[in-house]
């Protein structure tokens, strides 16, 4: 019998975008997105697990901002980083990242008053050094795409 490890908690995902580009992001309408590296924060505290792959995936139904974003054909989820400790650090870690970034007023933050969960960096050197800091500044324990594919292995074994 295989168990099933559900994960809750928090996670980044980078996003390059290859050209400016105009977007309509659901009830938002168009906003205009600069060629550069965003970091979108989420959380999922049913399954974090689920919530990434599906961000990863194509064709899927258009629910959250960021899902309008990454149906461009010009964006490109180039990593994603998570802790799996069960608690929502959503609002903190965008706090962390947003002074040295250009946020995206408004982007997926619906549910909290936050100014934005999706930030702009001109580089994606510059997103990464930005998204770990904000982690380790709280204090918490980074984990990466790779560890969840190792999950998955593990789950199987």
């Amino acid at each position: 019998m295989v168990k099933k490890t559900i994960l809750k908690g928090t996670y980044c995902l980078l996003i390059n975008l290859n050209q400016n580009q105009s977007l309509k992001i659901g009830k938002k309408g168009d906003i205009q997105f600069k060629k550069g590296c965003y970091i979108y924060v989420g959380s999922a505290l049913n399954s974090l697990e689920g919530r990434i792959r599906r961000h990863l995936r194509q064709n899927k139904k258009m629910h959250w901002h960021v899902d309008y974003l990454l149906d461009s054909p010009n964006t490109q989820v180039t990593d994603v980083f998570y802790i799996d400790d069960g608690i929502k650090h959503e609002c903190n870690l965008a706090a962390q990242i947003a002074p040295k970034s250009e946020a995206i007023n408004g982007f997926g933050c619906s549910d909290c008053k936050c100014p934005a969960h999706l930030f702009y960096f001109q580089n994606e050197s510059q997103a990464t050094l930005n998204c770990l800091e904000g982690f380790k500044k709280l204090k918490l324990e980074v984990k990466t795409r790779e560890d969840l594919d190792l999950i998955r292995v593990t789950e199987i074994l």
